[in-house]
């Protein structure tokens, strides 16, 4: 999604809009109606963004942790809904 701003806008919405390019989005500033500045967001910023989500998801998994200790690993394991051959059977009747 890309998202035009004005230059006026942008001056007070500064922090909504690198927000929205640390997400990916792609967030144009224009002047008079013309297309002038891309706010990117810079690979590193968005490296770092996704390692304090992934730790932030690691802490909220790692509180259960005690709970299922006793458990074997195996135990977690998720079986697949439907086999290769049951999903393209799938796919024809629906799609032809």
């Amino acid at each position: 999604m890309t998202i035009h701003v004005n230059i006026g806008e942008a001056k007070t919405r500064l922090s909504e809009l690198v927000a929205a390019a640390l997400r990916g989005e792609e967030v144009i500033v224009q002047r008079d109606g013309q297309p002038k500045v891309r706010l990117v967001a810079l690979p590193e910023a968005e490296a770092l963004e996704r390692e304090a989500i992934a730790a932030k998801r690691k802490a909220a998994f790692g509180c259960l942790a005690e709970k299922y200790a006793a458990y074997p690993p195996e135990a977690f394991d998720v079986p697949p809904s439907m086999t290769d051959e049951e999903y393209e059977e799938r796919i024809k009747r629906k799609f032809g």
